[in-house]
């Protein structure tokens, strides 16, 4: 299988305020937020990265789509350097996470065209594109409503399908269902394994397990900033189920830093 995506040693510390120290419980000055991971990623696949909150699966996917800088380490997609060359890398990955918010005074018809533009893609690829994913995900019927008069659902599926105005290859998905509703999780778990079935490849953070169990292929496990488990979903689960084996795999990690 083709590697499209090798993380090599990333690391990232953050420096920590009192107020965060206090809100973290501890007396460090720093928080070492990633912590010397590496993995990789195949052609064609859906890979997730499985932790709690904190573990360090933000960060990760925010210094492989080049928002923020690793303190060392790097990343290749497909051949080429996330901190060498990050203008490359947007050009070949989308990227959405719950926290990107579009801005409330435009409409959806207008963000799919500036960002359409933004990324070059002629009009009438972009034109025919908007039109299919705007009817697939009803957006249609809310194109020329304002961001802040749409649903929480509406505003994520908005965000996702503006994420992918370049019809990329790669792309990673920071807590794709989080806080949507069951019906709205469905519909943008679906999306992924029909993108999958295009060729795309696909990283997606997550802490839930039947998200990971229905779409992904590999699966990593990240706990306090470290890959410690990285594995195809079929064999992480031959014995236990998959949130059996992160806990048995948590448990034994945690014991052996205390």
């Amino acid at each position: 299988m083709e590697e499209i995506l090798v993380v090599k040693n990333l690391k990232k510390i953050f420096k920590l305020s009192k107020k965060q120290q206090k809100i973290e419980k501890t007396n460090s000055p720093v928080k070492v937020a990633v912590n010397d991971l590496s993995f990789s990623a195949y052609k064609g696949e859906i890979y997730g990265l499985l932790g709690p909150n904190g573990a360090g699966k933000t960060t990760t996917l925010r210094i492989i789509s080049t928002l923020i800088k690793a303190d060392s380490g790097d990343a290749i997609i497909d051949g080429t350097s996330v901190s060498q060359n990050p203008e490359i890398i947007r050009t070949k990955i989308g990227f959405l996470t719950s926290e990107l918010k579009l801005e409330d005074f435009f409409t959806p018809n207008y963000l799919y065209d500036y960002f359409s533009a933004l990324h070059n893609v002629p009009k009438d690829v972009s034109d025919k594109r908007k039109k299919e994913l705007f009817e697939k995900f009803g957006i249609d019927k809310f194109s020329e409503v304002k961001v802040s008069n749409l649903s929480t659902g509406m505003k994520q599926k908005a965000s996702l399908v503006i994420s992918l105005v370049h019809n990329p290859d790669i792309i990673i998905f920071d807590e794709p269902t989080n806080g949507l509703d069951v019906l709205t999780a469905k519909m943008v778990t679906d999306f992924l394994i029909d993108l999958k079935e295009q060729g795309k490849t696909i990283i997606i953070s997550t802490h839930i397990f039947s998200l990971i169990e229905k779409v992904c292929d590999r699966v990593g496990i990240i706990i306090n900033g470290k890959m410690i488990c990285t594995d195809t979903l079929e064999n992480l689960t031959k014995e236990h189920s998959l949130e059996d084996k992160f806990f048995e795999i948590y448990s034994k990690e945690m014991g052996e830093n205390e």
